[in-house]
């Protein structure tokens, strides 16, 4: 069985034009407001989205990591970007016009179908995370977002949770507060779901509590 193209020998094969930008941990790649002139690829490292409305609340809508596009909101039209772009960890991005980028899709079928595949992927996500949001438990979603963000199912292995994500961040992401996690957490811990070792772990053993109808913690004494 023949190995997958990587997505940068396609890039290269497609003579697609694109520079390496390089963000420290809390760089920043663009601002919500900000001119919508490019599209970027994950090489390394963690991209957080954020949006800001216009009461000054804060939400994250986005943690991506290696392989994942973001900011194509562009080569729909979009004058302004809708988010904010800033790295979780230290990362190495791709930054490709959007002239480029809409000459690529426009000539080359292949990579037209490979960019289609990840807008596809993005949006299933999307509707799996409204989904989760409104029927699942927080202790579900916490779960899941874990998961998620150990890319589980690459062979059963815990994989570390890279970029140091605060429970803030997890809070807002799953729509429930900072104690609510730390709880969720603590508990996860005590049960050997999770392990911390200078990083977070997640172990396949969490799937778990995303499958089963009833908690893995019972809770009675928290509102959910």
């Amino acid at each position: 069985m023949a190995e997958a193209e990587s997505p940068q020998s396609m890039f290269d094969r497609v003579a697609l034009e694109r520079s390496l930008v390089k963000f420290a941990k809390g760089g920043l790649v663009f601002s919500q407001g900000g001119p919508c002139d490019a599209i970027f690829y994950v090489l390394s490292g963690q991209i957080k989205l954020t949006v800001l409305s216009d009461l000054g609340k804060e939400a994250v809508i986005a943690i991506l990591g290696p392989g994942s596009f973001f900011g194509e909101q562009c080569l729909a039209g979009h004058p302004l970007r809708i988010a904010t772009a800033s790295a979780l960890a230290d990362a190495s991005l791709m930054r490709i016009e959007k002239s480029h980028m809409m000459k690529a899709l426009s000539e080359q079928r292949e990579f037209s179908d490979f960019f289609l595949s990840h807008l596809l992927t993005r949006t299933a996500r999307y509707e799996e995370d409204l989904i989760d949001q409104l029927f699942n438990s927080s202790e579900k979603r916490l779960a899941r977002l874990l998961l998620l963000l150990a890319n589980f199912g690459k062979e059963g292995k815990s994989e570390p949770v890279l970029g140091n994500i605060s429970q803030e961040t997890l809070a807002e992401m799953i729509g429930t507060t900072r104690s609510r996690v730390s709880h969720f957490m603590n508990k996860f811990r005590k049960l050997g779901f999770i392990e911390y070792n200078g990083k977070l772990l997640v172990n396949s053993s969490l799937l778990h509590v995303v499958l089963s109808d009833r908690p893995a913690i019972k809770d009675d004494a928290e509102p959910e």
